[in-house]
This record gives structure tokens, sequence and C-alpha cells, in this order.
């Protein structure tokens, strides 16, 4: 086989739906790949990533990367309506701000989605229970050794690809190899999430009176602004309620490699006690049902200047740490996975560098606007000082601000890239 017709191949490091994506991008691509990843088997559930939204462009991608389009569909539930409002705990009262009914994304499980893209791909690209210990790359540049261990067995194995991908999320190890002096940066608040399960008593005295008080639930991603808080919440699939409740407080102190906090009953208990002080009692009983709320710790990373070197690129949260209000982070992991398969199709193997080079000249730019536009967005929905501005007041908030909270307004929101047309 001549050179210029040799089949590349990625090692892929996180088995999370931005490594699942990439695998898929790069074997349209005509690439070989496997993906490495530390834990036993796929999810069924999952506590720190429950909802997400997909926007037209990442349903168009992922639609093209398995086998029954329609599947996306079945699996998901429209978000046509994106709609912020004032809440006054006070008095129980609720007044919209700002509504936009041209939202065209859909609501997913983050498990729903990993399993539809996860069950797409050809057997054993996954490999399970494979921790990445280490990587080294060639000394003339053409390849790079990556070091793994085998967890049911314990044995240390090397494997050889082109390309080293870390999908290995926000706390990224890979990343921290170049960038040890790189930090994650907190918000300021915290987030409660949960997820409330309806199924078995769809026509419960809770639920009735939550499609009561919020008409669109079902087809719209409900934005409540309080003083200096707010909340999410949208249906997903199988008759589920997805919340998160964002808290300014300082930052805790986290054990581990993980950005979820371990909660009390206590804690939980305060969390039901501001619930009710804070929002709409048919939210408040929402959060209260749910079985096993978790509490979030909310980063962003500063925008990197660089996501590749030499045969390595980062793709995902490695690449992006991102705050979650612009709906932007599976998003931004599966535009980053389509773009790199197509730079990798287009440079072939031969022009590895080309191709890495494109990837991070399209994409960096995009990911960094994005990313500090949802610190803003988050900071704005919190209450949160900026330099240029006073604190939102939901209260008091002119038409003009309002219109700031809508999630149209994020930079390239309906942008394409000229490489994927």
């Amino acid at each position: 086989m001549s050179e210029a017709k040799r089949q590349g191949k990625a090692v892929v490091v996180g088995g999370s739906i931005a490594g699942i994506c990439c695998a898929h991008a790069l074997i349209a691509a005509g690439w070989d790949v496997v993906v490495l990843e530390k834990t036993p088997s796929p999810p069924t559930g999952c506590a720190t990533g429950a909802g997400l939204g997909l926007d037209p462009l990442s349903q168009k991608l992922i639609q093209s990367w398995i086998k029954k389009p329609n599947l996306l569909h079945l699996n998901t539930l429209p978000l046509t309506i994106d709609q912020n409002q004032a809440i006054d705990g006070d008095e129980k009262i609720s007044r919209t701000l700002a509504r936009d009914e041209n939202f065209n994304f859909r609501a997913a499980y983050w498990a729903d989605l990993h399993s539809l893209v996860y069950t797409a791909l050809p057997p054993n690209i996954v490999c399970w229970r494979h921790t990445f210990l280490s990587f080294s790359i060639s000394d003339d540049k053409t390849h790079v050794k990556v070091k793994i261990k085998i967890l049911q067995t314990g044995e240390i194995i090397d494997t050889i690809g082109d390309v080293l991908i870390a999908a290995d999320g926000c706390l990224s190890s890979i990343r921290q190899s170049f960038l040890p002096d790189h930090k994650l940066r907190y918000s300021g608040y915290c987030a409660w999430r949960g997820v409330l399960n309806f199924s078995d008593n769809e026509n419960s005295e809770t639920i009735l009176k939550l499609k009561k008080a919020f008409p669109d639930i079902g087809k719209c991603l409900y934005f409540n602004l309080g003083k200096e808080t707010h909340t999410v919440f949208y249906e997903l699939l199988n008759k589920r309620i997805n919340w998160i409740w964002y808290v300014n407080q300082p930052e805790p102190q986290l054990k581990g490699n993980s950005v979820t906090m371990k909660v009390s009953d206590d804690m939980i208990e305060k969390m039901h006690v501001g619930a009710e002080k804070y929002w709409l009692p048919e939210l408040a009983k929402v959060i209260r049902e749910t079985k096993e709320p978790f509490l979030n710790v909310i980063y962003d990373s500063e925008p990197l200047d660089q996501i590749v070197w030499d045969n390595v690129v980062l793709i995902g949260n490695a690449a992006h740490p991102t705050t979650p209000h612009g709906l932007r982070s599976t998003n931004m992991s599966i535009l980053d996975a389509a773009v790199l398969g197509k730079s990798l199709e287009k440079w072939g193997v031969e022009n590895l560098n080309l191709a890495l080079q494109e990837y991070q000249s399209i994409r960096l730019p995009v990911n960094s606007e994005q990313v500090l536009f949802s610190r803003r967005l988050g900071r704005i929905k919190q209450g949160l000082a900026f330099p240029d501005c006073k604190p939102f007041d939901p209260s008091i908030a002119s038409q003009e601000d309002c219109e700031k909270l809508q999630q149209k307004n994020m930079p390239y929101f309906s942008d394409i890239p000229s490489i994927l047309l």
C-alpha cells in the first residue's frame, strides 16, 4: 500500500459523548480508531450529566453517524421555545422577560444519547476498563505511543497511533501534560441538579399543577430568574423532568477527580427549604420529590491559545471547559469531532500536521468566544457583577436587558463551518 493510501490510526482517550462522536467522525473519514475508557461498561444512568439540549447542526451530525437517523427524534423531545421569566419568591408570581418561539433544539437524557451513538459504532471500537497512563511522541513526529493499563488484569500495554485525541474531559490529564499550570476557573456558584421520573404517576397532583403553571412544558426550555439565582428545567423523554438550580456560594473543597460534590441529608433538606422560598410552589414540589439530587461545582476555563501539539489534539471539554448556560458543552464536542474528522479526511495521514492545524484554526476562535459568552450569561442570570455593567435584577430589568438573556445571542449560534458544507 502506498504512503498516500495508508490508513491513519487514532487513539481516543475518553469514551464519553465527545470520544464516541469522534470515533464516528474519524471512521467516516476512513481512519482506524480505538477508544480507551476506564469505566467498566456503557453508562445506563448518569448523575453528572442528566439532561442536555442538541442544536440543529448537532442533530444533523448525529443522524449522519447512526444507522437509523429517525432514532434521534424517537429518543429526544423538542425544545422549540426558549423562555426566561422573573420569579417573585414572596408573591409567588412569574413574569415573562424574553421568549423565543423559534428555538429548534432537542432535549436529550445524557445516557440515552450516549447509548444511541455508542451502539451505532462498529463492535470492539471502545475498550472498556482501559485506563490511559501516559504517552510519548516519536522523535520524528510520525506517531505517538500510548501506555494503557487494563484494569481487569492489571496488565500494562502500549498502542501506537498516528494521532492521540484527548477527549478526557474538563480535568484532562493530557491537557495538563502540556499546560501544567492551567487551572479551571470557579464560576462563583454551584448547581443543584436532579431528574424527577413521573412515569409511574403522570397524573399526580405535582405534575398536573406543574403543567398548569408552565403550560409549554414538553417543548419549552424554562429559565426562572430570582434575585441573584436562577433555575432551568425542561421535560425529557419517558416522563422525566430535568431541573438545575444555580446557587451563589464560595468555592467548595472538592475531593478526588470530580466536580460533583457528595451531599448529606441535611444539605438536601436545606436546599428543599430554599426552593420553597425562592420558586413557585409547583417547581419547589418537583425539586422536593426528586430522588437523589446532586451538587455540581461549576467551572470553566480561560480560553486556550492552542489545542494541538504535534500529534496530540484536544476535543470536547478537554479543549474548552465551559459553564452550561449556553447549552454549548455537548454541541461544541460534537462539532469538534465533525470538524476534526473532515480535516483528517481532507488532508490525509501524510499531511497530519496540516489537518490538525486546520481543525485548530476553525474551532479555537469559535470555542473561545462561546466559552466567554456562556460565562457572561451565567453571571447575568446569577446577578453577579461585571466590570462594564450593573448586576442584572429581573425585577427592574429593561426590555433590552431581557433580550440579552436569550440563547440565540450566542456567538456563531447558527453558523456551519464551511468544511462541513
